[in-house]
């Protein structure tokens, strides 16, 4: 029997390309379903989804901004999949390739999978020092949990759901990656990385991490490895 997916998708003025994800997510030859979490947003998108309908599609919402930790965790209980998959409604990973994140958990061989932006799949060329900050904190993180991920910041992250849900998040933001790395790596779950496909924006096309999520990013690294 294939598995049935979860794909946990936070939202946060995503207007212009969430229809299209969604549609893409949807066209995924696998049972699935798509569990929404608007983060409060102000583009317009809480309007686009309060008209959207779907079966496969479940929409929460957020009374205040929290951040797309506090948007994961909203939907990590709700997930009935087989496999839980994180998904960004931006449009810079790429659904079709969801085969190579469940492929490792499906042979049994994993509990969770990263997608890495670095190990050789095309990718847009784009800023040298966010590149230059994703590997200081990978390798820092690494440091800390005896991994040796490529790509720890990386958005597309599989899990097997029973794995995934005994696992109690605490980051609101984009602390939720060293987070859910150190608490993967503490437990001593079982770690493929698979190379995907980038797409990046510009600040320009929307864009939102910054150097400060960077700061905050290096904290979290170092307070998941000595505690909880």
């Amino acid at each position: 029997m294939a598995p049935k997916i979860s794909v946990v998708i936070p939202v946060y003025n995503e207007r212009h390309t969430l229809t299209t994800l969604l549609d893409r997510v949807l066209a995924t030859p696998y049972e699935k379903e798509l569990l929404v979490v608007d983060d409060y947003s102000t583009d317009g998108t809480r309007d686009l989804l309060n008209s959207y309908s779907h079966p496969d599609v479940r929409i929460f919402f957020h009374e205040k901004n929290q951040g797309k930790g506090a948007a994961i965790r909203t939907a990590a209980g709700k997930a009935t999949g087989d496999i839980v998959i994180i998904q960004d409604a931006d449009l810079e990973y790429d659904p079709a390739e969801y085969g190579k994140l469940i492929d490792p958990i499906e042979r049994g061989l994993a509990d969770v999978v990263y997608g890495s932006r670095f190990l050789g799949g095309p990718h847009r060329v784009l800023f040298f020092w966010h590149y230059v900050g994703n590997a200081f904190l990978t390798t820092v993180s690494n440091m800390m949990t005896n991994l040796n991920l490529t790509d720890m910041e990386t958005c597309y992250k599989a899990f097997r759901r029973e794995e995934f849900q005994k696992i109690p998040l605490r980051s609101n933001r984009f602390g939720f990656e060293p987070e859910i790395t150190a608490k993967v790596a503490r437990r001593g779950l079982r770690v493929f990385e698979t190379p995907i496909s980038y797409y990046g924006r510009t600040y320009a096309e929307g864009k939102k991490i910054g150097w400060k999520d960077a700061v905050s990013a290096l904290w979290t690294i170092l307070r998941y490895k000595f505690g909880d």
